[in-house]
């Protein structure tokens, strides 16, 4: 199979895309509505995208009504918001909070999930979670306004937080965090099989 996307762009890409870039990391991101709500939502078109400065790239793939989801929505308002990374213990709170609640509620409140303040950001982090990012918008890059276009949110880390628990000789242990990954359709991965390659020196 191939498609050509240059001749017919309406072959439903989406498939193709979430299903072979995978596993991808999610970025579970906190934020606060200008009335004080918290929100907290999953993003799996995350990365890194600068490590100086410090830069995280989060994508907001439109919903087919065109509107901003409820994240970027506050953080154009805030600027500031907490990317909480999802461990093996807090997949089913992440999925959860995913559903489509009103921008009036809390997913903290309705999916139950502990949380605790931030230092830097006024956003509350979720409390369980091993790795945090305390950020603040940078830029909205939009790609596109239709649906299912993709408008980048690029965010600066002003600080981290990290369970001591996770560290071994300073580093983060990939076994400890036990991060969870995202997949096609409604899979997810886990980081339990792992190989080592080191890297070659010519």
């Amino acid at each position: 199979m191939f498609l050509d996307l240059t001749s017919n762009a309406d072959h439903n890409v989406y498939s193709y895309l979430v299903g072979g870039i995978s596993p991808r990391p999610i970025a579970w991101i906190s934020t606060l509505s200008e009335k004080g709500i918290a929100n907290i939502a999953p993003y799996s078109f995350f990365t890194v995208a600068s490590c100086n400065p410090p830069v995280l790239s989060v994508t907001q793939v439109n919903p087919r009504d065109h509107a901003n989801k409820d994240t970027l929505t506050n953080l154009l308002a805030t600027k500031e918001c907490v990317v909480n990374i999802v461990s093996h213990n807090l997949v089913k709170q992440m999925n959860q909070s995913c559903a489509n609640y009103p921008n009036n509620v809390s997913e903290f409140d309705e999916v139950n999930i502990q949380q605790t303040p931030s230092l830097l950001v006024s956003p509350p982090s979720v409390e369980a979670s091993k790795v945090r990012y305390e950020c603040t918008l940078r830029d909205v890059i939009t790609v596109s306004e239709k649906a299912g276009g993709g408008k980048m949110m690029l965010l600066d880390i002003v600080g981290i937080c990290v369970d001591d628990e996770i560290l071994v000789n300073g580093y983060i242990d990939p076994a400890l965090l036990e991060a969870v990954g995202k997949m096609g359709g409604d899979y997810f991965s886990t980081t339990k099989d792992k190989f080592v390659l080191k890297r070659p020196q010519l």
